[in-house]
């Protein structure tokens, strides 16, 4: 894909949605940066239902650790790897409390020295909450981004240092969500919407559908 349908591409996206944001629902960067955590392998919706009831109780690190393993369970045992989910927030916070004031680090090294928070998370955290030029590639932008051709890659790692080097700079700070939100509802895993996407004319994908 060239660099003229990769600016179009993005330039409609930003015309579609101007200030695109998460779907997790925040209001701190902890409190962003558990739910990311809590959202591997799990959906926003079923994140957010959790935290919802999670948040009003405890949203500090102190707070959080003070419920222990077993409190923090009651509260996410609607999503999915609750057990594992709930010992890597409690080490998290724990470590936020010791190590870093009770702050949320605003470098990837540190970030993914938290029990739970990888590569991905770390991106999310970096860019949603620090807006920092970073790319977290789920399988939505991985989807995407080789569907399209804007950015092929044979893992996320690869696909993430393209998008980083592809996307116009301009774009590049809010590019993380307008992909992800296309590939959760418009370019789907199964079937995508070609009828109805906004960029069909730019996409290189050769199996395009008529749905909408």
């Amino acid at each position: 894909m060239n660099a003229a349908k990769r600016l179009e591409i993005f330039r409609r996206l930003h015309e579609d949605n101007p200030e695109p944001k998460t779907e997790l629902a925040y209001s701190t960067p902890f409190e962003l940066l558990i739910a990311v955590i809590l959202s591997a392998q799990a959906t926003d919706v079923g994140v957010n239902k959790a935290t919802a009831k999670l948040y009003p109780v405890a949203n500090t690190p102190e707070a959080i650790l003070a419920l222990g393993v077993d409190g923090l369970s009651e509260y996410i045992k609607t999503i999915g790897l609750y057990n594992s989910k709930a010992r890597n927030v409690i080490e998290t916070c724990r470590i936020l409390v010791e190590q870093h004031g009770s702050q949320v680090p605003e470098t990837r090294e540190a970030l993914e020295a938290l029990p739970g928070v990888g590569r991905k998370t770390a991106n999310v955290v970096l860019n949603t909450a620090f807006r920092q030029l970073t790319m977290a590639v789920d399988t939505h932008i991985f989807r995407v981004s080789n569907r399209t051709g804007i950015a092929p890659g044979k893992n996320v790692v690869e696909v993430e240092k393209k998008l980083l080097k592809f996307v116009p700079r301009d774009y590049l700070l809010d590019a993380h969500h307008w992909l992800i939100l296309h590939g959760r509802y418009v370019c789907q895993a199964r079937k995508p919407r070609c009828g109805s996407c906004r960029i069909e004319d730019l996409c290189e994908y050769k199996a395009k559908t008529s749905d909408d």
